[in-house]
């Protein structure tokens, strides 16, 4: 892996907080489309969607991460990430930009007993105008 993809981050936003993807991690960012539910599936799993010919499981990132739901809207788009051969889909509010965070600017995530959702962040990472939240993608895809 380059150290030039290393640093880049494709930001996506929940509400009004924004998260960075390894960018290495994602394949595409698709518009929302149809997905079918899986029955017996984990809450966070909304279904399973196909792309171009592969059947990939869909998240919907707001409740994996324990957030309030939001109706999905033109703005919704799932990115499609894979770590260690799993593919799959995540639901975010919109995706905008692909970003470069030097290691530097990047900061360990805070730590606490009794937030089961820190483990799901890799660090926290500073622009001059914003923080990002850097998610840990194989804690995310874990069932």
């Amino acid at each position: 892996m380059s150290s030039e993809a290393e640093n880049k981050y494709v930001i996506s936003k929940l509400g009004e907080e924004y998260y960075g993807l390894p960018i290495y991690n994602v394949i595409s960012i698709e518009k929302m489309g149809k997905t079918t539910r899986v029955p017996n599936a984990p809450d966070h799993v909304t279904g399973v969607t196909n792309l171009r010919g592969e059947v990939i499981p869909v998240i919907n990132l707001r409740r994996k991460l324990g957030m309030e739901e939001q109706e999905v809207d033109k703005n919704s788009r799932i990115v499609i990430v894979t770590v260690d051969d799993i593919v799959a889909g995540l639901i975010v509010d919109s995706s905008s930009e692909v970003l470069e965070i030097r290691k530097e600017n990047i900061d360990k995530p805070p730590t606490s007993e009794n937030n089961k959702f820190i483990e799901y962040v890799s660090g926290i990472g500073k622009t001059s105008d914003r923080l990002i939240i850097l998610l840990n993608l194989s804690k995310i895809l874990e069932y």
